[in-house]
C-alpha cells in the first residue's frame, strides 16, 4: 500500500512517518509540505491513501481533497490537523478519517489497522465488485468519521434536516435529510418504511400487525418500535414475503 504525508511541520511529518513504519506494512513514497507540488506529482503518479494537513501552503488541505476527489482513481484520504471545526468539510469530502494534533498512538494505531483493512477490501473488489456492494459508510460521531460497515446500521431516524443512525450500542448524528442518507445505502439490505424512518431488513425480528392495515416492526438487540407507514406496506409485504 503506497501512501504519501502533506505535512509542513517537520516534526509532525517526522513523527508521523515513524508511526506509519511501526505500526503498519505502508510504504511511504513521499512526504510534501506544499499542496501544490502534491497535485502535481498525483498527476503523474497513483498512492493508495493520503496523509493530509489541512494549513498547508500554496493550496490547503480542504481545496487540494476537492481536486482529488474529482480523479478516476482517488486515494484514501486521512486529515491531520489541529484544528476540531474542518472535521464537517473533511465528512463532505468522504474522507476516511480525521486525526487531531498532538497525535495519540493508540488512535494513530487504530486508524492504520482500519485503513489497511479498506484497501485490502477495495482490492479485492476489483476482482469482484459484488463482495464490495456499498460495504462501509461515513458516520459522525463527537467531530470524529467512523467507519461502519453498513450491517452494523439497525435504522435511521429522521430529524428536522438532519438524520439520526443508530448501530446496536453507537448514535450518530448526520448532517442531511434522511432521504439523502438513504440514498448512500444499499436498496437490497436497507427500506424507507416511513417518511421518518430506514430500517434495515436483515435486523427485523418481530412484525406486528398495527393500526389501518400498518405494521410495527421490533429490531434484534433494540428495544425500539420501527413503523411501516400505510402507503409502504404493500412494498414491505413484498420485500418480507407476508
Amino acid at each position: 500500500m503506497k501512501v504519501i504525508i502533506v505535512e509542513d511541520e517537520i516534526l509532525a511529518q517526522q513523527e508521523l512517518s515513524w508511526l506509519i513504519k511501526e505500526h503498519s506494512q505502508m510504504e511511504i513514497v513521499g512526504t510534501f509540505d506544499d499542496g501544490l507540488d502534491v497535485l502535481k506529482y498525483l498527476q503523474h503518479n497513483k498512492v493508495d491513501a493520503l496523509f493530509l494537513d489541512i494549513n498547508i501552503p500554496s493550496l490547503d488541505g480542504v481545496l487540494l481533497a476537492q481536486n482529488i476527489s474529482q480523479f478516476a482513481h482517488k486515494p484514501f484520504i486521512v486529515f491531520i490537523t489541529a484544528w476540531k471545526e474542518h472535521a464537517v468539510e473533511a465528512f463532505e469530502l468522504e474522507a476516511f478519517d480525521y486525526i487531531l494534533k498532538p497525535y495519540q498512538e493508540s488512535r494513530i494505531i487504530s486508524m492504520l489497522q482500519k485503513l489497511e483493512a479498506a484497501w485490502q477490501q477495495q482490492n479485492a473488489a476489483v476482482v469482484s465488485p459484488v463482495a464490495r456492494e456499498n460495504a462501509t459508510i461515513n458516520l459522525v460521531k463527537d467531530e470524529r468519521i467512523i467507519v461502519t460497515s453498513i450491517h452494523d446500521i439497525y435504522y435511521a431516524e429522521a430529524h428536522e434536516k438532519m438524520t439520526f443512525v443508530y448501530t446496536r450500542r453507537e448514535s450518530y448524528v448526520m448532517p442531511m435529510n434522511i432521504t439523502e442518507f438513504c440514498s448512500k445505502l444499499p436498496a437490497a439490505h436497507f427500506f424507507r418504511c416511513h417518511r421518518s424512518f430506514c430500517v434495515n431488513l436483515d435486523k427485523i425480528r418481530e412484525i406486528e400487525p398495527w393500526f389501518n392495515n400498518t405494521y410495527i416492526v421490533r429490531l434484534r438487540d433494540l428495544d425500539f418500535q420501527v413503523p411501516v407507514s400505510r402507503s409502504k406496506v404493500k412494498e414491505f409485504r413484498q420485500l418480507m414475503h407476508l
